[in-house]
């Protein structure tokens, strides 16, 4: 038992968490038949099986889903001892895991990216973009250092920095411009065009016009906001998008924009990370220049 390495343990973690050879090797910058050696070799010192092969997927044995989660507690504790390390520095440098919303990242990451080069030279930024669920458990498992996501994620074990407010506006086709801006009731009983589940804004969306659970999967859905604005340009319907997504969406769309009558529905914007992280003090200050760049976007 006392064979089993930090290699073993980091290439058992990718194979549970891609439940593939194939993408699991290629994360961990090795071929797929040297994975499988490993993965039958730490089966051989455990004296049980962690995997059940198949020819098109594998999943975990019971062991398995056991030994992934403690592999990757461990795995955690190890890189917040380097992060211990980054953290006593005056300065970051090294890799830095950040995830980001979908409603936020074409908007704000470029700046950010760049922003954050002029202030820490030498750390090397590894964004990731997913919905607020994927990033979470991503954080949760050591996966990233910190996200950017609309609050509150409500996860006792994560630190929750609030950076700016943001208002959501309408949007209509252009032949609508002139007509009166619908409330909340209103928008109800108009053809609002969505996100597709697993979006928070959807759900900000949602909430603001008092949809009932059932009604939401009768409207049209999308994956991104540039889908929905280009197909309220073509009229088949209304949608809510964030304010910072305007000057990008709607360009190239023959569509008007109208900020809603109060209350105006809006979200905040915040950074979060493990409480446990090292890089905590390092990581507040990165919050601030993301707010700068968000301030400087509205």
């Amino acid at each position: 038992m006392s064979q089993i390495t930090l290699k073993h343990l980091r290439y058992f973690e990718a194979l549970a968490h891609h439940q593939h050879f194939g993408r699991a090797a290629d994360v961990c910058f090795i071929s797929q038949p040297a994975l499988s050696v490993q993965m039958k070799e730490l089966e051989r010192l455990l004296g049980a099986p962690l995997i059940e092969r198949s020819a098109r997927q594998i999943r975990l044995t019971r062991l398995g889903e056991e030994f992934a989660a403690r592999a990757r507690e461990v795995l955690r504790s190890v890189d917040e001892l380097g992060d211990l390390a980054r953290a006593s520095r005056d300065d970051l440098s090294g890799p830095f895991r950040i995830g980001i919303i979908p409603t936020i990242a074409p908007y704000l990451l470029p700046a950010f990216v760049k922003r954050l080069a002029q202030h820490h030279p030498d750390l090397d930024p590894h964004p990731r973009e997913a919905v607020t669920q994927r990033l979470i458990h991503d954080l949760l498992d050591g996966r990233l250092d910190a996200a950017i996501v609309a609050l509150p994620v409500s996860e006792p074990s994560l630190t929750e920095v609030a950076l700016f407010d943001e208002d959501f506006v309408l949007v209509r086709p252009l032949a609508d411009a002139d007509k009166p801006v619908p409330s909340s009731d209103m928008l109800r009983e108009m053809r609002l065009l969505l996100l597709e589940e697993g979006h928070c804004f959807r759900d900000q969306a949602i909430s603001y016009c008092n949809l009932s659970p059932s009604r939401p999967r009768d409207l049209m859905e999308a994956s991104s906001l540039s889908t929905l604005v280009q197909m309220v340009g073509a009229g088949i319907g209304v949608t809510l998008i964030p304010d910072m997504a305007v000057g990008i969406e709607t360009r190239s769309a023959a569509v008007s924009v109208s900020h809603l009558p109060a209350p105006q529905p809006s979200r905040t914007i915040g950074m979060v990370w493990r409480n446990t992280n090292p890089l905590a003090q390092h990581l507040t200050g990165i919050a601030q220049l993301f707010r700068e760049v968000g301030t400087a976007a509205r």
